[in-house]
């Protein structure tokens, strides 16, 4: 138990912070761990509230790798995976679309409005605010590899999300675009995430991860990153597999011009609050 000092000084600690992002946008992609333990889902709830009633404007970006997993399972599928990306047949959208933009975006929502938040679950196909576009990957032979509808995004319009801020809302958004036809997309949520606070000019990029951060070969967190060592520790390999999409999201931010961008670990409970409000943190900041 913290004494009445140890509160004082957590609390004087953060006041700074606070002054500094009140008004300020934050983008927050929230997935694994924290969103399958039931006290960290507790945890994360009563944070992204106190981000809003202290002033900030959190605008959650939400995964349900696991949960999709889950499904998939009941149907007798086997999830497959290329470069970090869900290999997504029709079949699989239709999983996707049910359990991101219903059972999981739903269950988020209602655990922000149990703490006093007043929380509203998108998706990009709501006034098709996420335009999306195939993506088109190559192996290593330069090869075209076909993983089915899964998208990057095209563009997104701000106004559905500012509208929802200027109201006191949180938004909370299942990564689900659509193209111009119609078609729906299932898009990496580091990649929405990181799309999304370029185009709201997001003071903050904090995604929430199942690692302490950024690890160098050793397995030590890196806490500085600058857009050049995250270019070398690709060319090195020591980055790969499902940490590449959220990576990249990340360097991409950061040089287009988002304030700070932060890769934290989820598992730490209070992890958001810690990272934002102290002067310690608990994961890797990249910067441009």
């Amino acid at each position: 138990m913290l004494s009445a000092e140890d509160k004082t000084q957590l609390l004087t600690e953060a006041l700074p912070y606070i002054k500094r992002f009140s008004g300020k946008t934050i983008v927050i992609k929230y997935g694994g761990n924290a969103m399958t333990d039931a006290q960290l889902k507790e945890d994360f709830a009563q944070d992204i509230v106190l981000l809003k009633l202290v002033g900030m404007h959190p605008v959650v970006v939400h995964g349900g790798g696991p949960q999709i997993n889950g499904f998939l399972d009941r149907l007798g599928k086997q999830g497959e995976f290329v470069q970090g990306m869900r290999v997504t047949d029709a079949e699989t959208m239709e999983v996707v679309e049910m359990v991101l933009g219903g059972l999981v975006n739903k269950e988020i929502v209602s655990l922000i409005n149990k703490h006093g938040g007043k929380a509203i679950g998108l998706t990009g196909k709501d006034s098709h605010f996420i335009r999306a576009r195939k993506l088109l990957l190559q192996g290593e032979h330069g090869e075209n590899l076909e993983i089915g509808q899964v998208g990057e995004v095209d563009s997104i319009d701000p106004a559905i999300v500012a509208l929802l801020d200027s109201n006191d809302f949180i938004p909370v958004i299942a990564p689900i675009g659509v193209d111009d036809q119609g078609a729906t997309y299932n898009i990496n949520a580091d990649l929405v995430a990181g799309c999304l606070a370029q185009t709201l000019n997001a003071e903050k990029l904090v995604l929430l991860t199942n690692t302490p951060g950024v690890l160098d070969r050793d397995g030590k967190v890196l806490t500085g990153l600058s857009a050049k060592q995250i270019q070398e520790l690709f060319a090195d390999g020591t980055l790969y597999g499902g940490m590449l999409p959220k990576i990249r999201s990340a360097l991409d931010a950061a040089i287009a011009g988002v304030g700070s961008v932060h890769i934290i670990d989820g598992r730490v409970p209070h992890a958001l609050l810690l990272e934002i409000l102290t002067n310690e943190g608990v994961g890797t900041m990249i910067h441009a």
